[in-house]
């Protein structure tokens, strides 16, 4: 699995860092999943090695400006390059309502491709090609939730080092074993089960949007193979906000993961104080997690690239 960031600031942009939106590419598809959208995603898009054309299916976390403003200008440019691809928008309760007002606006609501919008319940499970997927609550000023994904187990794999100590090199024949089926080579059955390797587990990863409690996630962070969530605040930072607001802090959420034993950690969602320069930096952050959270970590910024391999190890590319 690749995840490109595409947005990793938190509420508005900066110079360093434009709001929530990240892409997910699984191995062997020939496309790619958005989760949030927030204003001038297109325009990240460019910026990166995807393909517009190749967007299948938009998620959105909730009804912040930060996470969804960016579906008109897409949703837009997709009609004016003539792109014929259906697409598909997954969304909280009034995505709907949003994007009907959109389309109507967007020459007399003909867009020229079949956009299917969904509106999700807490809890659902949606199943896909490759993966399955669940809404989870979480706690925010609003309705907002996290996805946990689940990648399908590979089951079908053949032993092709048995086979050949038998005398079979790859042919058809493979591919009936693959089905079910049993076969007849030199004159002996061959059974498909006594020649299948053991199942492969799918990855597995939580993408979350906006929320105050790490913990509310629960067993599903239980050894996960990848948490992606926001951390807008170091915890002294949000100790001293004059106003409280329902986020996450460095400290919250390294104590969360490390409870759950996930396996590796991407922080995103930075508030706009930490910059490269100025009295707070991102290295505040930093410490903060890795003093309460002893596995990987990574600190997102626009443009990472990171790979989920299928023995639960996250690199930067």
């Amino acid at each position: 699995m690749k995840l490109t960031f595409l947005g990793t600031s938190a509420s508005k942009p900066t110079r360093e860092r434009n709001v929530s939106a990240l892409a997910l590419e699984i191995e062997q598809d020939n496309k790619w999943y958005l989760f949030d959208c927030g204003e001038a995603t297109q325009h990240q898009i460019l910026r990166s090695r995807l393909s517009a054309g190749k967007l299948d299916t938009i998620f959105i976390t909730h009804l912040h400006g930060d996470h969804y403003f960016g579906l008109p200008g897409l949703l837009s440019t997709k009609k004016l390059d003539e792109s014929t691809k259906p697409l598909n928008i997954y969304g909280p309760k009034g995505i709907r309502k949003f994007l009907e007002c959109v389309i109507k606006d967007l020459s007399q609501a003909y867009l020229g491709y079949k956009l299917t919008i969904t509106e999700f319940e807490s809890k659902e499970t949606f199943v896909f090609d490759k993966f399955t997927l669940k809404v989870l609550p979480l706690v925010h000023s609003i309705e907002s939730f996290a996805f946990y994904i689940k990648e399908n187990d590979t089951c079908n794999k053949l032993d092709e080092k048995k086979l050949r100590e038998t005398g079979l090199e790859p042919s058809p024949l493979y591919g009936e074993l693959k089905k079910g089926r049993s076969i007849i080579f030199q004159g002996k059955k061959l059974e498909p089960a006594d020649f299948m390797l053991e199942p492969v587990t799918g990855r597995s990863l939580i993408i979350a949007g906006d929320n105050s409690k790490p913990d509310v996630l629960g067993s599903y962070m239980q050894n996960i193979d990848l948490l992606i969530h926001e951390c807008t605040y170091t915890q002294g930072a949000y100790d001293n906000l004059a106003k409280k607001v329902l986020h996450t802090t460095a400290k919250e959420l390294a104590e969360a993961a490390q409870k759950r034993h996930v396996k590796n950690l991407i922080a995103t969602h930075i508030n706009p104080r930490y910059r490269d320069t100025g009295s707070m930096g991102i290295e505040d952050i930093r410490s903060e997690i890795a003093h309460g959270y002893k596995g990987v970590f990574f600190i997102a910024d626009d443009f990472d690239v990171y790979y989920l391999s299928r023995d639960g190890v996250v690199e930067k590319l």
